[in-house]
């Protein structure tokens, strides 16, 4: 893929759908909480288990970065394209990112 297409699919194709993965995530997460807080579900389950809300993010990420690796390995029988673990990978990036942010101005 030369330079010039790979912009145009980062900008036109990847960015929008990952956008719209977080708001249909963020969604959901305000429905099961009641509230606006983004990290509401990572927090409640880090409360159950006794350890950080980083550390519940990326066992989600770890989940979906498995089946990545599965289809790279030729595993076709996903209940999803690879495509969508794709994109939750690249939100629950961002959602740590922003966890990590967050710290920075506590």
């Amino acid at each position: 893929m030369q330079h010039k297409s790979m912009v145009n699919f980062i900008e036109n194709v990847i960015l929008p759908q990952v956008k719209d993965t977080r708001d249909e995530g963020q969604k959901e997460y305000a429905s099961c909480n009641g509230g606006d807080n983004v990290f509401a579900n990572f927090e409640r389950i880090a409360n159950l288990l006794q350890v950080s809300k980083e550390k519940v993010l990326v066992t989600y990420l770890l989940k979906h970065i498995e089946g990545i690796v599965a289809d790279i390995n030729g595993h076709n029988s996903q209940r999803e394209p690879v495509e969508g673990r794709i994109k939750d990978s690249i939100v629950y990036l961002m959602l740590l990112w922003a966890m990590k942010q967050r710290k920075g101005e506590v």
